[in-house]
Order: C-alpha cells, then sequence, then structure tokens
C-alpha cells in the first residue's frame, strides 16, 4: 500500500473541472469530473489520488482520515478580481446612491474612491492590515483559499508601497494564497485634478520602475510563504472620466517592459474599446465588461484573454444590467468569476454568493459557476496549472460542503454553504462540527 498523509473518505460526490492546459473555454466549462462515495488522498501540501472510495482505501495507508458523512467536496475558490486591501467605509455613498445619484457622479464630486484614498493615504500598516485582515477571514470562511487583490487606493508611490508592504505581510499571515496587482492607475488623485497625463507620467516614470522590479522576501522561519517580485500583475481602469484608450495603453506596455502580466477594468459604465486593447496586449484576463459589444465579446471569446465577471458589483449598485457571461460561454469564451469585494460597490467576501448570482442573473448553469470560480478563476491569476481542480499533483486547496450535491452553491443564497475549508492538505477552518 501507498502512504498518505491524510485520506478523505466518505465523500458524497467530489466534483471539480477536469484539468487542462488552458482555461476551460465554452461549453467545455459544463464538463465536471464527478465521483459518487468518494475519496481523496493528500500526500504532503498536494493531492496524491481522487476515485472512488472502495479503491482509495485498498491503495493508501493514511496518518490520518477524516470522515466527511456524506458530504460533497469541491475545489478550494480563487477569487481573482478585489480590492480587499482598504480602510475605512463609504455607507453615506451608499445612501446617496439610494436617493439617485450615480457611481461616476459620486466620483466626479471627490467621493468614490478618491473618498477611500484618503482612508488609506492615513491609515498607518498596523491598521491597514487589522482592517483587510477581518476581510480576508471571512473569505476563508465561504471557501476562498487564493485571493488577487489590487493596490489603487494609495495612488502615489510611499502608499501603494505601503498597500504592497501589507499585501505581502498579509500573504505571510494567513491561510489565504494572495497575488498582488499593482493597480497605481485606479483613478486620478486630487492633487492631479484637471491634468491626468501628468498622473499616467507619475505611474509610468516614478511608479512602475520602483514597483515593478522591488523583490520581497519574507523570512520562512516566522512566515509560512513568500512571492518574488512586489506585483504580479498590472491593472488600469479604463473608463469614461478615468483613464482613456491611450492612456491605458501606455501604461500597460510600460508594465510589460517591466515584466508585469496585464490586467484591465474595462466596459463597466460605457464600452471604450478596452477590450481589443486587452486581446491585442495579451492580457491574462479583462474584467467586468457589463457593456461590452457584440464584436468585442467575440474577438475575446477567440482570444486566450480570461472574461472575469463580477455580478457583485451591478447587484451592488441595484442595477439590472449585468456582463453578458451567457453570451460570451455561447460564442466559445472562457469566463471566471470573482467578488469585486470593494468599499463603493460589492462589500461581500462571498464567492458562493457571486455562483448564486451568476445563475440567476447571467444565466450560468450551476456547472459553469463552479468552473468559473476555481479552474478558470486559477487561470485569471495565472496558477492554473497548481490550484483550481481537485487532481494528482494539484495543491490540496478544498472545501467540503454542508450538503451531499454541489449544486446548493447556486441553488441556496445567503448562507454559509461551506463545513470546512482545507489549505494545502491542513484543515483552516471548520465550521461544522459534527464531522
Amino acid at each position: 500500500m501507498e502512504h498518505c498523509d491524510l485520506l478523505v473518505v466518505n465523500i458524497a460526490e467530489l466534483v471539480t473541472a477536469p484539468v487542462s492546459t488552458q482555461a476551460r473555454h465554452g461549453l467545455a466549462m459544463s464538463e465536471l469530473v464527478q465521483i459518487k462515495d468518494a475519496a481523496l488522498a493528500v500526500e504532503g501540501e498536494r493531492i496524491a489520488a481522487v476515485g472512488p472510495r472502495r479503491q482509495l482505501e485498498k491503495q493508501f495507508q493514511p496518518v490520518e482520515i477524516v470522515d466527511v458523512k456524506a458530504r460533497a467536496v469541491v475545489p478550494g475558490f480563487v477569487d481573482p478580481h478585489t480590492h480587499a486591501a482598504w480602510a475605512g467605509i463609504r455607507a453615506g455613498e451608499f445612501e446617496q446612491r439610494i436617493a439617485g445619484a450615480s457611481y461616476m457622479e459620486i466620483m466626479a464630486a471627490g467621493g468614490g474612491i478618491l473618498s477611500t484614498v484618503q482612508a488609506t493615504r492615513a491609515a498607518d500598516l498596523s491598521q491597514l492590515m487589522a482592517e483587510t485582515g477581518a476581510r480576508l477571514e471571512r473569505m476563508l470562511t465561504y471557501g476562498t483559499t487564493t485571493a488577487e487583490i489590487k493596490t489603487g487606493y494609495g495612488l502615489d508611490l510611499a502608499n501603494e508601497r505601503k498597500m504592497l508592504d501589507a499585501i505581502h505581510m498579509l500573504d505571510a499571515q494567513y491561510d489565504l494564497d494572495l497575488v498582488p496587482t499593482f493597480l497605481g492607475a485606479h483613478a486620478v488623485p486630487s492633487e492631479y485634478k484637471g491634468n491626468p497625463d501628468a498622473y499616467v507620467d507619475s505611474v509610468v516614470e516614478e511608479m512602475l520602475p520602483d514597483l515593478g522590479t522591488m523583490i520581497y522576501t519574507v523570512n520562512t522561519e516566522t512566515a509560512g510563504s513568500y512571492r518574488q517580485g512586489a506585483a504580479q500583475f498590472c491593472d488600469v481602469f479604463c473608463e469614461r472620466g478615468v483613464f482613456d484608450v491611450e492612456q491605458t495603453r501606455r501604461i500597460l506596455e510600460a508594465a510589460k517592459g517591466h515584466g508585469l502580466a496585464l490586467k484591465l477594468h474595462v466596459d463597466e459604465f460605457e464600452p471604450m474599446g478596452g477590450t481589443s486593447l486587452a486581446v491585442e496586449l495579451g492580457a491574462t484576463s479583462v474584467d467586468h465588461l457589463v457593456r461590452t459589444g457584440d464584436k468585442e465579446l467575440q474577438l475575446l471569446a477567440g482570444s486566450a484573454t480570461i472574461a472575469v465577471v463580477l455580478p457583485g458589483t451591478p447587484f451592488g449598485l441595484g442595477q439590472s444590467h449585468y456582463a453578458p457571461a451567457r453570451k460570451l460561454i455561447d460564442y466559445g469564451g472562457a469566463v471566471a468569476l470573482a467578488t469585486d469585494l470593494n468599499p463603493g460597490t460589492s462589500w461581500c467576501e462571498s464567492m458562493p454568493m457571486m455562483m448564486a448570482l451568476a445563475t440567476r442573473m447571467m444565466r450560468m448553469t450551476p456547472a459553469e459557476a463552479l468552473t468559473a470560480a476555481t479552474l478558470n478563476a486559477a487561470y485569471a491569476i495565472g496558477f492554473g496549472r497548481s490550484i483550481g481542480a481537485l487532481a494528482p499533483g494539484y495543491q490540496a486547496d478544498f472545501v467540503i460542503l454542508e450538503s451531499a450535491d454541489y449544486r446548493d452553491l447556486t441553488y441556496r443564497y445567503g448562507t454559509n454553504p461551506v463545513a470546512a475549508v482545507y489549505k494545502k492538505g491542513r484543515r483552516v477552518r471548520n465550521l461544522c462540527g459534527s464531522y
């Protein structure tokens, strides 16, 4: 018999997207591996095997056995678009929107992103980490085991660096793996009001040369992991009243020169051609896509760039128009889901809630939603060959559901369907003490 550290047994159904060398596209997003009466073997931090329970019980001699009592098991969720690091709240703006003010009107008046910039600049590193850490705890409770986090509430070199410091230190301290994205072009700060080109100069000539070449090393004797490079991605908010297509191109081309992979916020409020730019530049993902037209959707669907849709944002804004995920999938595109966790439009840490919204408001099937929240989301942050699926060699990040049916992730909403969370083969959250 083979040795393994952990054998998880009595799984009602083990459900995962099949592994592939790229994100799942089109109708392939609905194809799942479903094993009834399953087991999962873990050796070290990685999955050794998945299969029928009787087969794995004969194959492995485990150090520990966990009986999940006929519950379903799915991969840990991957959240590929968050703004989880910030200080302060914007509840007053929520009331303004209820009274009829638009997001862009509030932003133009100095609120919105700039309000959070003011609070984040005023916060010291410890306060920023404490506020962000509380959100990471909730994300983990809802089954998220890996998340991207953007900067973008500093908007100057010192404060963008402070945000990256916080992200890297939190990555070392928490059970989630965090992937940092530089979003210095999130808004034009108040000191550059009326002169966005000068701020783009600052991003390109000051911030990217500094932050794009920084190397982080965390003492592995006191922290569990480290990542080299201050940021893995560079993102830009390409939207009318923020950064136009040519300004976006300039920033992203500079970022590529510093070795950063690319992401874009596009077409959240108006179509501007940012989707075409993302495909042209080979961006890893292009996000929001609420107002993207058919021609660009078809272009995107035929490319390797992943569409990250964010149903929590129109829901949070009280809007009825959502990104056309159904159309993108039918065109043959690769779609990922994310929370867009942020203080202005989508303060929600729950990936299951995003899956529930995606099935109702975007007409995705439960199978497509699971693929979008796991394997495709992992590819949207560059890690699709190591996380996001339950298969031999993949990191042992998995979620035990309260239910025996994975479809309860989308069928139910407003509650937490998670019973326990495992990260790298270790139980990091137990929300149901009965197993």
